[in-house]
């Protein structure tokens, strides 16, 4: 199943609700899984974003309904990104160019 990288910065309201409730994060995870997305891992960050999941889904129309989904809510942004396994991208570029 493919893999996708979501990055998430969280807007005033996302980080109070977050700041008030931290198991939040779990409950979103299963939300998730209910639209048939896979959490693999996730990471709090510091910096420019502020959490890094690594997910799997069936494909990218349910990754933009996702990600859609959680924008709506107008408590985070998210960049989204195919994320390709280095053993399959190897195999891709066959020989090389050269």
């Amino acid at each position: 199943m493919p893999k996708y990288v979501m990055l998430s910065t969280l807007g005033p309201d996302g980080a109070a609700r977050l700041r008030d409730s931290p198991r939040r994060l779990k409950e979103v995870n299963a939300e998730l899984e209910d639209m048939g997305v896979r959490v693999l891992s996730q990471y709090a960050l510091l910096g420019q974003f502020d959490f890094l999941n690594i997910l799997e889904a069936p494909d990218e129309v349910t990754m933009a309904r996702v990600a859609t989904s959680l924008a709506a809510r107008g408590t985070l942004k998210t960049l989204t990104l195919t994320a390709i396994e280095v053993d399959t991208f190897i195999d891709a570029l066959g020989e090389g160019v050269g």
